[in-house]
């Protein structure tokens, strides 16, 4: 969905005549239904005229994740796109002969998947490039788990909770709050730590290796669960009778430290954090996460009021997972609101999001975080609603937004708190 079309065209693979239709005026919203019924198309064509060349053979060469990506891809297709636990038994155990089978007979839609990668991965690093020479930085975001039908869980299967069909024995999830009576289940397959450790961690030592290839900093979510991490039998249908279990703590880190050298990580240590789980924290040495919004709760004094910052952490004004500022306001308990405008002395809503940056700019922390929306001072602009499908991760910034008049504002207000 992210390879550029245009650039195809430039390179001779694709006519303007073929992405024509595709070029329609920006919605506010991505339509994926609409991209996944088009986008494949133009990329076959792309393909078909595509020639192996030598930067080809060493992308090949240097991601050697692709063979097991590639295969499971290529069989989620052949299988109409069915769970790999409903596959035909020797390849969803990954027995040899079915391997070679399978190579041969899907190896069209193989290198397909190769070219996408290839193409993608070409045009992210130019996109490196130009941010680096702009001294622009760019920070990557993975979740702490995989999912369940994933080509990680069906190629490393041995280092997940998986049962002999490999379907998950428990399930990643939170216990019950006073947000979810239930509590979250998240389904994902939990990892077998012990079987990890045994080989001293490779799979994060790779994993976190080739995300930092293509960002400067990366932010891993629900960071807790290294210390410990909330079990659900994966029959239940809901999180209310987990518990919670031992995670490999700071040895995983020290040894991707021991690997890789000391890396740009931002932990996200949001929710309910033990003294375990901070000790974890100061030992890895990496930056935890305030959320400005969660600063105003009248019912309690709150460790996220910047003047309890400390320095080693990253302040957001708001994350993807919450409202827009300008949201916020509307769907938060009035006593909140009114203590956000004391403690930022404003009068008007419309004044808040700028209040919320200048404040978050201001603040201690090493680094500070808004996102675009929260600059618009857009209120129905939310990325991510987590939990519930549809409308997620749609929203689209239209370049008529991205004026001089904001850059001047941004810039000034960054100068002014010495974050230039």
């Amino acid at each position: 969905y992210f390879i550029d079309l245009d650039i195809l065209v430039s390179e001779g693979l694709l006519e303007n005549s073929e992405i024509s239709h595709l070029v329609k005026a920006p919605t506010p919203k991505v339509n994926y239904q609409e991209l996944y019924e088009t986008r494949f198309l133009v990329l076959r064509k792309a393909f078909a005229r595509f020639k192996p060349c030598k930067a080809y053979a060493e992308f090949l060469e240097e991601h050697t994740w692709l063979a097991d990506y590639t295969l499971f891809m290529a069989l989620k297709g052949h299988f109409h796109q069915a769970s790999f636990t409903d596959w035909d038994s020797d390849i969803k155990n990954r027995e040899e002969v079915a391997i070679k089978k399978y190579s041969e007979l899907l190896s069209d839609e193989i290198n397909f998947q190769s070219f996408m990668q290839f193409e993608f991965f070409k045009q992210l690093e130019a996109l490196l490039a130009y941010a680096h020479a702009k001294q622009v930085h760019l920070i990557g975001d993975i979740p702490i788990y995989v999912a369940a039908d994933s080509a990680d869980a069906w190629s490393n299967s041995r280092l997940f909770l998986l049962d002999e069909n490999k379907n998950p024995i428990k399930v990643a999830g939170c216990p019950p709050d006073a947000f979810a009576a239930d509590g979250q289940l998240w389904g994902n397959p939990l990892y077998r730590w012990d079987a990890m450790k045994q080989d001293g961690y490779k799979w994060w030592i790779e994993r976190i290796a080739r995300n930092m290839k293509i960002c400067d900093l990366l932010r891993i979510d629900h960071f807790r669960g290294f210390e410990s991490y909330f079990a659900i039998p994966a029959e239940d249908a809901t999180a209310a009778f987990g518990s919670w279990e031992i995670g490999p703590g700071v040895d995983l880190f020290n040894a991707i430290n021991a690997a890789l050298g000391k890396q740009n990580i931002i932990a996200e240590d949001l929710g309910y954090v033990s003294d375990a789980v901070k000790e974890l924290l100061r030992q890895t040495g990496y930056p935890g996460m305030k959320v400005l919004q969660f600063a105003f709760d009248s019912r309690e004094e709150s460790d996220y009021y910047p003047h309890n910052y400390d320095k080693n952490t990253v302040v957001y004004t708001g994350t993807h997972d919450n409202y827009t500022v300008a949201g916020w306001v509307d769907h938060t308990h009035a006593n909140d609101v009114a203590l956000a405008f004391e403690y930022l002395n404003v009068e008007k809503a419309s004044d808040l999001p700028w209040a919320f940056i200048k404040c978050a700019w201001a603040s201690v922390s090493d680094l500070s975080i808004a996102p675009m929306q929260d600059f618009l001072g857009v209120a129905d602009a939310r990325m991510n609603t987590p939990g519930l499908m549809g409308d997620n991760w749609s929203y689209r910034i239209a370049s008529d937004d991205l004026t001089d008049e904001l850059a001047k504002k941004i810039n000034r207000i960054t100068k002014l708190c010495g974050r230039a």
